[in-house]
Protein backbone atom coordinates (compact mmCIF):
# COMPACT_ATOMS: atom_id res chain seq x y z
CA UNK A 1 0.00 0.00 0.00
CA UNK A 2 1.20 3.74 -0.30
CA UNK A 3 -0.11 7.08 1.09
CA UNK A 4 -0.78 10.08 -0.74
CA UNK A 5 -2.36 13.43 0.04
CA UNK A 6 -3.29 11.52 3.80
CA UNK A 7 -5.07 8.69 1.75
CA UNK A 8 -4.96 5.46 2.20
CA UNK A 9 -4.18 2.92 -0.69
CA UNK A 10 -4.45 -0.78 -0.93
CA UNK A 11 -2.82 -2.51 -4.37
CA UNK A 12 -4.30 -5.84 -4.94
CA UNK A 13 -4.18 -8.91 -8.26
CA UNK A 14 -7.76 -8.97 -9.19
CA UNK A 15 -10.98 -9.68 -11.71
CA UNK A 16 -12.04 -6.54 -12.90
CA UNK A 17 -14.87 -5.01 -14.87
CA UNK A 18 -14.62 -3.94 -18.40
CA UNK A 19 -16.38 -1.29 -20.08
CA UNK A 20 -17.65 -1.26 -23.89
CA UNK A 21 -14.33 0.69 -25.54
CA UNK A 22 -15.54 0.12 -28.93
CA UNK A 23 -14.56 3.60 -31.05
CA UNK A 24 -18.38 2.90 -32.50
CA UNK A 25 -20.18 2.97 -29.50
CA UNK A 26 -21.14 6.70 -29.32
CA UNK A 27 -22.18 6.56 -25.62
CA UNK A 28 -18.66 5.82 -24.46
CA UNK A 29 -17.07 9.75 -25.83
CA UNK A 30 -13.47 8.17 -25.33
CA UNK A 31 -13.45 5.00 -27.12
CA UNK A 32 -10.17 3.25 -28.33
CA UNK A 33 -7.73 5.87 -25.82
CA UNK A 34 -9.26 3.89 -22.89
CA UNK A 35 -7.26 0.65 -24.46
CA UNK A 36 -4.34 2.91 -25.56
CA UNK A 37 -3.69 4.06 -21.78
CA UNK A 38 -4.11 1.09 -20.27
CA UNK A 39 -0.79 -0.09 -21.36
CA UNK A 40 1.01 3.17 -20.09
CA UNK A 41 -0.60 2.58 -16.86
CA UNK A 42 0.63 -1.12 -16.83
CA UNK A 43 3.92 -0.27 -17.81
CA UNK A 44 4.30 2.49 -14.63
CA UNK A 45 2.99 -0.26 -11.99
CA UNK A 46 5.14 -2.83 -11.07
CA UNK A 47 5.11 -4.71 -7.78
CA UNK A 48 8.17 -2.82 -6.71
CA UNK A 49 6.20 0.53 -6.93
CA UNK A 50 6.26 2.09 -3.14
CA UNK A 51 3.53 1.29 0.03
CA UNK A 52 2.91 3.32 2.60
CA UNK A 53 1.33 2.33 5.56
CA UNK A 54 -2.11 2.02 5.13
CA UNK A 55 -2.05 0.96 1.09
CA UNK A 56 -2.56 -2.70 -0.20
CA UNK A 57 -0.91 -4.16 -3.44
CA UNK A 58 -2.68 -6.57 -5.01
CA UNK A 59 -1.76 -8.74 -8.07
CA UNK A 60 -4.69 -9.44 -10.39
CA UNK A 61 -4.86 -12.93 -11.94
CA UNK A 62 -6.62 -11.87 -15.53
CA UNK A 63 -10.15 -12.74 -15.85
CA UNK A 64 -12.56 -9.54 -17.10
CA UNK A 65 -15.73 -8.79 -16.25
CA UNK A 66 -17.90 -7.08 -19.30
CA UNK A 67 -19.75 -4.05 -18.51
CA UNK A 68 -20.63 -1.19 -20.99
CA UNK A 69 -19.82 2.25 -19.44
CA UNK A 70 -22.46 5.36 -19.41
CA UNK A 71 -20.30 6.69 -16.54
CA UNK A 72 -18.01 9.28 -18.67
CA UNK A 73 -20.23 12.56 -18.27
CA UNK A 74 -20.03 11.49 -14.24
CA UNK A 75 -16.99 10.90 -13.67
CA UNK A 76 -14.97 13.46 -15.14
CA UNK A 77 -12.27 11.68 -15.69
CA UNK A 78 -9.46 12.94 -18.01
CA UNK A 79 -6.93 11.23 -19.91
CA UNK A 80 -4.66 8.87 -19.12
CA UNK A 81 -6.86 6.65 -17.92
CA UNK A 82 -7.56 2.93 -16.80
CA UNK A 83 -10.81 1.58 -17.13
CA UNK A 84 -12.17 -1.35 -14.43
CA UNK A 85 -14.15 -1.36 -11.34
CA UNK A 86 -15.30 -4.91 -10.36
CA UNK A 87 -12.17 -6.08 -8.73
CA UNK A 88 -10.83 -9.21 -6.64
CA UNK A 89 -7.47 -10.83 -6.03
CA UNK A 90 -4.75 -11.47 -4.12
CA UNK A 91 -2.67 -9.49 -1.97
CA UNK A 92 0.63 -8.81 -3.05
CA UNK A 93 2.12 -6.27 -1.00
CA UNK A 94 1.00 -4.30 1.98
CA UNK A 95 2.06 -1.03 3.68
CA UNK A 96 3.18 -1.52 7.20
CA UNK A 97 0.25 -0.44 8.97
CA UNK A 98 -2.21 -3.35 7.83
CA UNK A 99 -2.55 -5.86 10.17
CA UNK A 100 -6.20 -7.43 8.54
CA UNK A 101 -4.56 -8.55 5.29
CA UNK A 102 -1.76 -10.15 4.33
CA UNK A 103 0.07 -10.95 1.20
CA UNK A 104 -1.07 -13.90 -0.51
CA UNK A 105 -4.67 -13.26 0.90
CA UNK A 106 -7.90 -13.47 -1.39
CA UNK A 107 -9.65 -10.47 -1.19
CA UNK A 108 -12.65 -8.38 -2.77
CA UNK A 109 -12.10 -5.01 -3.58
CA UNK A 110 -15.12 -3.06 -1.80
CA UNK A 111 -15.54 0.00 -5.23
CA UNK A 112 -14.91 2.87 -3.17
CA UNK A 113 -11.60 4.35 -1.61
CA UNK A 114 -13.16 6.51 1.35
CA UNK A 115 -11.67 9.02 4.05
CA UNK A 116 -12.90 7.30 7.70
CA UNK A 117 -12.82 10.62 8.90
CA UNK A 118 -16.25 12.43 7.23
CA UNK A 119 -19.88 12.63 8.69
CA UNK A 120 -20.70 9.71 6.15
CA UNK A 121 -18.24 7.45 7.40
CA UNK A 122 -18.36 8.04 10.83
CA UNK A 123 -21.60 6.88 10.53
CA UNK A 124 -21.37 4.18 8.71
CA UNK A 125 -22.54 5.35 4.91
CA UNK A 126 -19.35 5.20 3.51
CA UNK A 127 -21.01 4.83 0.53
CA UNK A 128 -21.25 8.84 0.43
CA UNK A 129 -17.87 9.47 1.95
CA UNK A 130 -17.44 12.91 0.90
CA UNK A 131 -13.56 12.13 -0.26
CA UNK A 132 -14.80 9.04 -1.92
CA UNK A 133 -12.38 8.00 -5.22
CA UNK A 134 -14.06 5.12 -7.51
CA UNK A 135 -11.34 3.67 -9.10
CA UNK A 136 -12.33 2.71 -12.70
CA UNK A 137 -15.00 5.55 -12.73
CA UNK A 138 -13.58 8.58 -11.71
CA UNK A 139 -9.44 7.63 -11.16
CA UNK A 140 -7.32 5.03 -12.24
CA UNK A 141 -8.96 1.48 -11.85
CA UNK A 142 -8.21 -2.40 -12.27
CA UNK A 143 -7.60 -2.87 -15.70
CA UNK A 144 -4.36 -4.13 -15.57
CA UNK A 145 -2.12 -6.38 -13.80
CA UNK A 146 -1.78 -4.39 -10.21
CA UNK A 147 -4.17 -1.95 -8.17
CA UNK A 148 -3.51 0.16 -5.60
CA UNK A 149 -6.55 0.27 -2.70
CA UNK A 150 -6.88 1.37 0.59
CA UNK A 151 -6.43 -0.75 3.51
CA UNK A 152 -10.28 0.13 4.02
CA UNK A 153 -11.61 -1.09 1.01
CA UNK A 154 -10.66 -4.92 1.12
CA UNK A 155 -12.65 -7.51 2.43
CA UNK A 156 -10.58 -10.79 2.86
CA UNK A 157 -12.65 -13.90 0.88
CA UNK A 158 -13.27 -17.19 2.45
CA UNK A 159 -11.15 -20.40 1.87
CA UNK A 160 -14.26 -21.95 -0.14
CA UNK A 161 -14.43 -18.66 -2.43
CA UNK A 162 -12.30 -17.57 -5.68
CA UNK A 163 -11.76 -14.28 -6.96
CA UNK A 164 -12.74 -14.95 -10.51
CA UNK A 165 -16.30 -16.03 -8.92
CA UNK A 166 -16.78 -13.29 -6.80
CA UNK A 167 -15.12 -10.20 -8.64
CA UNK A 168 -18.32 -9.21 -10.37
CA UNK A 169 -20.34 -9.09 -6.92
CA UNK A 170 -17.76 -6.16 -5.64
CA UNK A 171 -20.25 -3.99 -7.83
CA UNK A 172 -23.26 -5.24 -9.36
CA UNK A 173 -23.72 -7.91 -6.55
CA UNK A 174 -23.30 -5.14 -4.16
CA UNK A 175 -25.36 -2.68 -5.77
CA UNK A 176 -28.06 -5.18 -5.79
CA UNK A 177 -27.53 -6.31 -2.39
CA UNK A 178 -27.88 -3.05 -1.10
CA UNK A 179 -31.19 -2.87 -2.73
CA UNK A 180 -32.74 -6.09 -1.61
CA UNK A 181 -31.22 -5.44 1.71
CA UNK A 182 -33.21 -2.03 2.01
CA UNK A 183 -35.98 -3.67 0.58
CA UNK A 184 -36.38 -6.67 3.09
CA UNK A 185 -36.28 -4.38 6.18
CA UNK A 186 -40.10 -3.18 4.68
CA UNK A 187 -41.20 -6.71 3.50
CA UNK A 188 -42.93 -8.98 6.32
CA UNK A 189 -44.32 -12.80 5.84
CA UNK A 190 -47.19 -12.54 3.26
CA UNK A 191 -46.27 -9.47 1.29
CA UNK A 192 -45.13 -9.81 -2.25
CA UNK A 193 -41.99 -8.27 -3.83
CA UNK A 194 -41.97 -7.50 -7.38
CA UNK A 195 -38.53 -7.74 -9.08
CA UNK A 196 -38.31 -6.22 -12.76
CA UNK A 197 -35.36 -7.78 -14.34
CA UNK A 198 -33.29 -10.97 -13.52
CA UNK A 199 -29.77 -10.30 -15.49
CA UNK A 200 -26.34 -9.06 -13.98
CA UNK A 201 -28.05 -7.26 -10.96
CA UNK A 202 -31.69 -8.91 -10.73
CA UNK A 203 -30.48 -12.59 -10.44
CA UNK A 204 -28.42 -11.63 -7.55
CA UNK A 205 -30.83 -9.45 -5.73
CA UNK A 206 -33.58 -12.56 -5.86
CA UNK A 207 -31.18 -14.66 -4.00
CA UNK A 208 -30.72 -12.03 -1.74
CA UNK A 209 -34.24 -11.53 -1.65
CA UNK A 210 -34.80 -15.24 -0.44
CA UNK A 211 -32.17 -15.26 1.94
CA UNK A 212 -33.31 -11.98 3.84
CA UNK A 213 -37.07 -12.51 3.77
CA UNK A 214 -40.37 -14.55 3.81
CA UNK A 215 -41.93 -12.67 1.33
CA UNK A 216 -43.57 -13.68 -2.13
CA UNK A 217 -41.34 -13.51 -5.02
CA UNK A 218 -42.69 -12.33 -8.28
CA UNK A 219 -39.76 -11.65 -11.07
CA UNK A 220 -40.65 -9.97 -14.70
CA UNK A 221 -38.25 -10.35 -17.19
CA UNK A 222 -39.28 -9.69 -21.11
CA UNK A 223 -36.63 -12.87 -21.89
CA UNK A 224 -38.04 -16.45 -21.03
CA UNK A 225 -34.56 -17.48 -20.19
CA UNK A 226 -33.97 -15.24 -17.74
CA UNK A 227 -37.19 -15.72 -16.36
CA UNK A 228 -36.42 -19.83 -16.08
CA UNK A 229 -33.21 -18.55 -14.55
CA UNK A 230 -35.74 -16.28 -11.76
CA UNK A 231 -37.85 -19.62 -10.79
CA UNK A 232 -34.55 -22.11 -10.38
CA UNK A 233 -33.32 -19.20 -7.76
CA UNK A 234 -35.78 -19.31 -5.47
CA UNK A 235 -38.45 -16.89 -7.03
CA UNK A 236 -41.72 -17.87 -6.52
CA UNK A 237 -43.44 -17.14 -9.31
CA UNK A 238 -41.74 -16.10 -13.26
CA UNK A 239 -43.21 -13.79 -15.52
CA UNK A 240 -42.68 -12.94 -18.99
CA UNK A 241 -43.07 -9.35 -19.73
CA UNK A 242 -44.73 -10.02 -23.42
CA UNK A 243 -47.53 -6.85 -23.06
CA UNK A 244 -49.47 -8.14 -20.25
CA UNK A 245 -47.21 -8.66 -17.66
CA UNK A 246 -49.22 -5.86 -15.43
CA UNK A 247 -52.12 -7.32 -15.20
CA UNK A 248 -50.62 -10.79 -14.75
CA UNK A 249 -48.76 -9.20 -11.28
CA UNK A 250 -52.37 -7.23 -10.33
CA UNK A 251 -53.65 -11.27 -10.59
CA UNK A 252 -51.28 -12.58 -8.21
CA UNK A 253 -51.90 -9.38 -5.96
CA UNK A 254 -55.46 -9.70 -5.43
CA UNK A 255 -55.66 -6.69 -7.67
CA UNK A 256 -53.91 -4.51 -5.04
CA UNK A 257 -50.32 -4.62 -6.18
CA UNK A 258 -47.02 -5.39 -4.73
CA UNK A 259 -45.65 -4.11 -1.17
CA UNK A 260 -42.33 -3.58 -3.11
CA UNK A 261 -41.43 -3.10 -6.69
CA UNK A 262 -37.09 -3.42 -7.18
CA UNK A 263 -36.24 -2.24 -10.64
CA UNK A 264 -32.77 -3.57 -11.57
CA UNK A 265 -34.14 -2.11 -15.72
CA UNK A 266 -34.98 1.39 -15.22
CA UNK A 267 -35.43 1.79 -19.14
CA UNK A 268 -37.76 0.58 -22.01
CA UNK A 269 -40.58 1.42 -20.00
CA UNK A 270 -40.11 -0.49 -16.51
CA UNK A 271 -40.73 2.80 -14.45
CA UNK A 272 -43.94 3.09 -16.65
CA UNK A 273 -45.03 -0.61 -15.90
CA UNK A 274 -43.30 -1.04 -12.78
CA UNK A 275 -45.55 1.64 -11.14
CA UNK A 276 -48.75 0.12 -12.00
CA UNK A 277 -47.18 -3.13 -10.42
CA UNK A 278 -47.09 -1.22 -6.76
CA UNK A 279 -50.01 -1.32 -4.56
CA UNK A 280 -50.79 1.99 -2.22
CA UNK A 281 -48.29 3.26 0.26
CA UNK A 282 -45.92 1.01 -1.65
CA UNK A 283 -41.72 1.11 -1.96
CA UNK A 284 -40.44 1.66 -5.64
CA UNK A 285 -36.64 0.88 -5.31
CA UNK A 286 -34.89 2.17 -8.31
CA UNK A 287 -31.44 0.25 -9.58
CA UNK A 288 -31.14 0.23 -12.78
CA UNK A 289 -31.35 3.35 -14.85
CA UNK A 290 -32.01 5.35 -18.45
CA UNK A 291 -35.49 6.79 -18.56
CA UNK A 292 -37.08 9.56 -16.40
CA UNK A 293 -39.68 8.51 -13.99
CA UNK A 294 -42.87 10.58 -15.05
CA UNK A 295 -45.87 10.35 -12.27
CA UNK A 296 -47.83 12.73 -11.77
CA UNK A 297 -47.41 14.46 -8.50
CA UNK A 298 -50.86 14.32 -7.85
CA UNK A 299 -50.55 10.51 -7.56
CA UNK A 300 -47.46 10.13 -5.56
CA UNK A 301 -49.11 12.16 -3.01
CA UNK A 302 -52.78 10.58 -3.11
CA UNK A 303 -51.18 6.97 -2.81
CA UNK A 304 -48.14 7.31 -0.82
CA UNK A 305 -45.90 5.44 -3.05
CA UNK A 306 -42.04 5.74 -2.39
CA UNK A 307 -39.22 6.53 -4.65
CA UNK A 308 -36.11 5.02 -3.11
CA UNK A 309 -32.85 5.51 -5.11
CA UNK A 310 -30.20 2.96 -4.70
CA UNK A 311 -26.00 3.47 -5.41
CA UNK A 312 -23.86 0.61 -4.90
CA UNK A 313 -23.40 -1.12 -1.29
CA UNK A 314 -21.42 -0.21 1.88
CA UNK A 315 -18.23 -1.69 3.22
CA UNK A 316 -20.71 -3.70 5.68
CA UNK A 317 -22.86 -4.93 2.76
CA UNK A 318 -20.23 -6.44 0.68
CA UNK A 319 -18.56 -8.05 4.27
CA UNK A 320 -22.16 -9.48 4.72
CA UNK A 321 -22.48 -10.44 1.10
CA UNK A 322 -19.51 -12.71 1.26
CA UNK A 323 -21.30 -14.51 4.07
CA UNK A 324 -23.81 -15.27 1.60
CA UNK A 325 -21.62 -15.68 -1.24
CA UNK A 326 -19.63 -18.26 1.25
CA UNK A 327 -22.27 -20.01 2.38
CA UNK A 328 -23.96 -20.66 -0.70
CA UNK A 329 -26.70 -18.50 -0.84
CA UNK A 330 -25.74 -16.35 -3.04
CA UNK A 331 -23.91 -18.02 -6.47
CA UNK A 332 -22.81 -15.41 -9.54
CA UNK A 333 -24.30 -16.60 -12.57
CA UNK A 334 -21.39 -16.13 -15.12
CA UNK A 335 -20.85 -16.78 -19.18
CA UNK A 336 -17.07 -17.26 -20.08
CA UNK A 337 -15.20 -15.91 -23.10
CA UNK A 338 -11.27 -16.16 -24.11
CA UNK A 339 -9.55 -12.64 -23.82
CA UNK A 340 -9.38 -12.70 -27.79
CA UNK A 341 -13.47 -12.93 -28.38
CA UNK A 342 -14.64 -10.19 -26.53
CA UNK A 343 -16.28 -8.68 -29.06
CA UNK A 344 -18.23 -11.62 -29.27
CA UNK A 345 -18.97 -10.72 -25.37
CA UNK A 346 -19.94 -6.97 -26.09
CA UNK A 347 -22.49 -8.38 -28.87
CA UNK A 348 -23.97 -11.26 -26.93
CA UNK A 349 -24.38 -8.46 -23.71
CA UNK A 350 -25.76 -6.02 -26.01
CA UNK A 351 -28.32 -8.49 -27.76
CA UNK A 352 -29.30 -10.01 -23.65
CA UNK A 353 -28.25 -13.50 -24.42
CA UNK A 354 -25.56 -13.52 -21.16
CA UNK A 355 -27.46 -14.64 -18.21
CA UNK A 356 -25.44 -12.97 -15.20
CA UNK A 357 -22.33 -11.39 -15.83
CA UNK A 358 -19.74 -12.24 -19.36
CA UNK A 359 -15.98 -12.94 -17.91
CA UNK A 360 -13.18 -12.88 -20.33
CA UNK A 361 -10.25 -15.59 -19.44
CA UNK A 362 -6.35 -14.21 -20.85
Amino acid sequence: MYRKDGENYCIVDAHVALWDARPENQRNIHGKQFIDCFYDYHRNLSPESELWPYEDYLYYGGERLMKEGQWAEKSGVTLPYTIGHENAGWVHAVGSAVTHVAEGDKVIVHPLMTCGLCRACRAGDDVHCEQSQFPGIDTAGGYAEYLRTSARSVVRLDDSLEPADVAALADAGLTAYHAAAKAARRLRPGDRCVVVGAGGLGHIGIQVLNALTAAEIIVVDRNPQAVELARSLGADHGIVGDGDHVERVLELTGGHGAEVVVDFVGEGGATRDGVRMLRRAGDYHVVGYGENIDVPTIDVISSEINFIGNLVGSYLDLCELMVLAAEGRVRLHTATYPLDRFRDALADLDAGRVRGRAVLVP
